[in-house]
C-alpha cells in the first residue's frame, strides 16, 4: 500500500461554485477602501465656503458689468444681493442632498438592514427630492431598447425624470420580448362554450 497521503478530492456539491472571500481578502478590501476614501476626502482649505464663493462671483460679475453701457449697468447692491441669494440657495440645496446621503449611508451600514430596505430608502429619498422613477414602458420616449425581439417590452432599468423641470435625468432601458399570446383567452372561451353546450 502506498504511504502517500490521499489527495483532496473534489466535492461534487461545491464544484463550479465561486469561492467565498476569506477573512484575509475581506480585510484587504476594507484597507483598500479606507485608503481610497482617505484620498477622496477634501482638505479643509479645499472645502467650499459661501463667503469665498460670493467674493469670487462678485469679482467676476464686476468684470462683466464693466463691459456694459453705463445706462444698462445694475447697481452693485443689486448684483451683490442677487449673488448672495444664489449662493445661499445653492448651499441649502447641497446641505439637503448631503443629509439624504448621510441617512442612506447610516441605513446601509446598519447590519440588520437588508438590500430591500436600503433600496426603498434610496427610492423614497429620490421621490422626496422631486425625482420621478418611471418603471412602466408606456412612456417609451423615456426609454431606449437595448436588446431582444418581439412586440412586447420588459423593463431592464427604470427611467429617472426631474419633476420640477421635466428633464430626463437618466434614460431607462427596455428589452423586446414576444407579445403575450391570446391563445389562453381563446381556450377559456372555447371551454366555456363547451360547458354551455353540455348544459343544454
Amino acid at each position: 500500500m502506498s504511504s502517500k497521503p490521499a489527495g483532496r478530492k473534489n466535492n461534487p456539491d461545491t464544484a463550479g461554485q465561486a469561492k467565498k472571500p476569506t477573512g484575509r481578502i475581506r480585510r484587504k478590501e476594507n484597507r483598500e477602501f479606507a485608503a481610497d476614501m482617505k484620498l477622496r476626502t477634501l482638505r479643509p482649505e479645499e472645502l467650499l465656503h459661501p463667503a469665498q464663493l460670493l467674493a469670487r462671483f462678485a469679482e467676476r460679475a464686476a468684470e462683466l458689468i464693466s463691459q456694459l453701457p453705463q445706462d444698462a449697468r445694475p447697481t452693485p447692491a443689486t448684483v451683490n444681493a442677487a449673488l448672495r441669494q444664489g449662493v445661499l440657495e445653492a448651499f441649502r440645496t447641497r446641505d439637503e442632498h448631503i443629509a439624504r446621503l448621510v441617512e442612506t449611508d447610516l441605513l446601509a451600514s446598519t447590519p440588520e438592514q437588508g438590500a430591500k430596505a436600503i433600496r426603498r430608502a434610496v427610492r423614497a429619498s429620490l421621490v422626496d427630492m422631486g425625482v420621478r422613477v418611471v418603471e412602466e414602458a408606456d412612456e417609451q420616449e423615456l426609454f431606449v431598447v437595448v436588446e431582444g425581439e418581439g412586440d412586447g417590452f420588459e423593463l431592464v432599468r427604470p427611467a429617472y425624470v426631474d419633476q420640477a423641470t421635466d428633464k430626463l435625468l437618466l434614460a431607462g432601458q427596455l428589452r423586446r420580448i414576444p407579445a403575450p399570446s391570446t391563445l389562453p383567452e381563446q381556450g377559456r372561451t372555447n371551454a366555456a362554450d363547451a360547458r354551455g353546450d353540455d348544459a343544454k
